[in-house]
């Protein structure tokens, strides 16, 4: 019952957080868009108001017209919309399904002995500072006086992601690292609107309330942490899906595939935002092509030459039994698995021999699975199921 409860939460919790994300992206690339496509507006009586820009849409069989002040205007409207719970909900649920799958089941996502023996308490700590401290890092960077240079900050923070992803990959499984990172930059995008951009804007809003002109440092503020939640956004949609990759966080050098993913997407987003200014260069697209199709040749398994193997299924059958069936059976034994995962279960021979390929590839090629490498298969065993997966062929 205890699995069961925990599936439900996940599913639920899952769906929360991918519809709040929804709104928290699609409201912040709308507005991307808008900021970049306002002209000059085309009535005086609205530039003696202090309208700025405007841009006119249309959309589901209706015009619409959006301005931007350049400050204020001279009275503000009784109806104000603020657009923050988006990011906040979607950071919460967030933090709910890390809670649930990589805290409360961190021997199985969190924790991979092979690459470091942490005891639960010291996993979960060590992901709290984690996310919290790539936070203060990161914001004290961009209060410094490095924060007022954009060029030298992004390259500061290319590299510090960089040793982010390195350092997640030396102390978690390669799944929880790349979700660690996801919820890192995450956290930094919630934190900067909460910290940065809200509190900015509600400075704004009590000097238009006063009949003052609005200090315009911490729109400024604002608009650099704006523009780095952007180019964060591609990466972490892209963690939030890699879980069903192993080929990716299962990988010896999975934190330089992480990043070779974060810089296309950023580079990928670039380009778009170039792009809604009118013509954009297509070098940042052509750029990030380059680095998806190499990481794509890098990936691809090596094939060797084998001689014809005596590896029966027979051979293979004990390990198949010892090592995966507790959790990939009709009846799993494992705690964490009320059902086999992805439905694929290893009780018959016929099983075996049908999904005899996707054992090979998840075991033998990325060695992601036994997950976390709980049933302990060891290297011979992997040969083992090589060789006789090779002898089918």
């Amino acid at each position: 019952m205890e699995a069961y409860i925990a599936d439900w939460l996940n599913i639920l919790g899952r769906w929360a957080h991918f519809v709040t994300g929804i709104a928290w992206i699609g409201s912040s690339f709308y507005f991307i868009w808008l900021d970049n496509h306002l002209q000059l507006p085309q009535e005086q009586a609205d530039e003696a108001k202090g309208v700025g820009g405007e841009v006119w849409s249309v959309h589901g069989g209706g015009f619409y017209q959006a301005q931007k002040y350049k400050v204020a205007p001279h009275v503000l409207p009784e109806t104000l919309h603020w657009f923050k719970w988006e990011a906040y909900t979607t950071w919460l649920t967030g933090m709910f399904l890390l809670a649930l799958i990589y805290w409360y089941g961190a021997e199985v996502y969190l924790i991979n002995p092979s690459v470091a023996e942490l005891s639960v308490p010291a996993a979960i700590l060590i992901s709290i500072l984690f996310i919290a401290g790539g936070w203060i890092v990161y914001d004290l960077l961009c209060r410094s006086p490095l924060g007022r240079n954009d060029s030298v900050l992004g390259v500061v923070l290319l590299l510090l992601a960089t040793l982010l992803a390195w350092g997640l990959s030396e102390v978690f499984s390669g799944r929880g690292a790349y979700i660690h990172y996801g919820a890192t930059l995450g956290t930094i995008m919630v934190a900067n609107v909460f910290f940065v951009i809200i509190p900015g804007q509600r400075k704004m809003v009590a000097a238009a309330g006063r009949g003052e002109a609005p200090d315009p440092e911490p729109g400024i503020r604002a608009k650099q942490r704006s523009v780095h939640n952007t180019y964060f956004t591609l990466p972490v949609l892209f963690v939030m899906i890699s879980n069903h990759f192993a080929l990716s966080y299962s990988h010896a050098w999975n934190w330089l595939i992480l990043i070779a993913f974060s810089l296309a997407g950023a580079l990928i987003r670039g380009y778009f935002v170039a792009r809604h200014k009118g013509k954009a260069s297509p070098l940042p697209i052509i750029i990030a092509a380059i680095i998806l199709l190499a990481t794509a040749v890098a990936l691809a398994p090596r094939t060797e030459a084998r001689t014809a193997s005596e590896v029966s299924l027979a051979d293979v059958r004990p390990i198949i039994m010892e090592r995966c069936t507790n959790c990939h059976s009709a009846s799993p034994t494992h705690i964490a698995f009320p059902a086999a995962p992805s439905g694929v279960m290893l009780d018959t021979d016929a099983q075996i021999e049908t999904e005899a390929a996707r054992i090979h590839q998840q075991t033998v090629v990325l060695k992601a699975m036994p997950i976390g490498n709980l049933t302990q298969m060891s290297e011979e065993e992997r040969q083992m199921i090589d060789a006789w997966y090779r002898g089918m062929k």
